[in-house]
């Protein structure tokens, strides 16, 4: 492993418009936290003759809440979310994900808009942001623009920031009624990337499902959401909690199996697209989708029927 730098140039813009002059995504890359870049940079898998670090562009760091929901800036760093009282309050979801990296170092450095901006489908931030409904906010020189997570994901690392864009916010909106959410993740260790996650998110009214959307990464070039499986819950009485009797019989937390549920990670399954690679083969991955978005539905379910309050 390459452990010196190549010689580049760094730069420390002291605003967005400049910064955004400055990077191209190509020989002139943006900094962040830097988790994936510095690491790319001393395996010569990127050699940027030009690095524009965010860090003196005040207004970058901020976690607020408004009209809109959450709103996540360029610098808020993982561990900044996951410490949060409105992100465990209101989007738990997003806390989940966060939580299930093992790496402190990664958490305290990386930031969300980072994360997003590797491209990886492995992303565990991507599924629950993915599930929440988030769009991030991309600015130009002199243009701003919205895009869903679907569509700033266009393949294996590469999203869809032009040359002189910087992603400068993630905005999740707030749940409109009760709601439940869960994210699983399966991987080999706690600090290894995952070989399949998913995220799944009801929003409900008197027991029917208003809303659902269901994400899943590592099993496609992008995280990927599966869509047809959602419209199986949209319009459904969903189960009830299991009674605190069965749950301890069965030593389950999650609602009671159903057939719709099992129809719905059935539905899951059919989309994704995994590959077979070191860390799994691609049937073992695909298989674990239906399993995965199986236990997530009985979890979000029984969040969102017995609290009754945003998941």
């Amino acid at each position: 492993m390459h452990r010196v730098l190549l010689p580049f140039e760094f730069a420390e813009p002291s605003s967005l418009r400049e910064a955004a002059q400055l990077v191209d995504g190509d020989t002139a890359r943006a900094l962040a936290g830097g988790v994936d870049l510095v690491l790319k940079m001393r395996l010569r898998q990127t050699v940027p003759e030009r690095v524009v670090s965010l860090r003196k562009i005040p207004g970058l760091e901020h976690l607020r809440e408004d009209e809109r929901g959450l709103r996540i800036g360029a610098l808020a760093t993982l561990s900044q979310l996951e410490r949060a009282r409105q992100v465990r309050e209101g989007w738990p979801l997003l806390g989940d994900a966060i939580a299930s990296i093992a790496s402190v170092q990664i958490k305290v450095m990386g930031t969300v808009v980072g994360n997003l901006c590797v491209g990886t489908p492995a992303s565990d931030v991507a599924p629950a942001l993915s599930a929440l409904g988030a769009t991030l906010i991309v600015t130009g020189v002199g243009s701003t623009r919205e895009l869903s997570i679907e569509e700033f994901f266009q393949d294996v690392g590469k999203t869809a920031v032009g040359p002189h864009e910087i992603v400068t916010e993630v905005v999740v909106p707030r749940p409109r009624t009760a709601s439940g959410g869960a994210f699983l993740k399966l991987a080999k260790t706690t600090e290894d990337i995952a070989k399949v996650n998913v995220a799944v998110f009801l929003e409900t009214s008197e027991g029917i499902c208003t809303r659902a959307r269901i994400a899943l990464g590592s099993v496609g070039p992008t995280p990927l959401r599966a869509v047809e499986a959602e419209r199986l819950l949209e319009g459904k009485e969903l189960g009830e909690p299991a009674t605190p009797g069965a749950q301890a019989r069965s030593g389950a937390t999650t609602t009671r199996f159903s057939p719709l549920v099992t129809e719905t990670a059935e539905a899951a399954m059919e989309v994704a697209m995994p590959i077979s690679d070191v860390r799994s083969t691609s049937a073992y991955r695909k298989e674990m989708v239906r399993v995965l978005v199986r236990d997530a539905l009985e979890r979000a379910t029984s969040r969102a029927l017995g609290e009754g309050r945003p998941q």
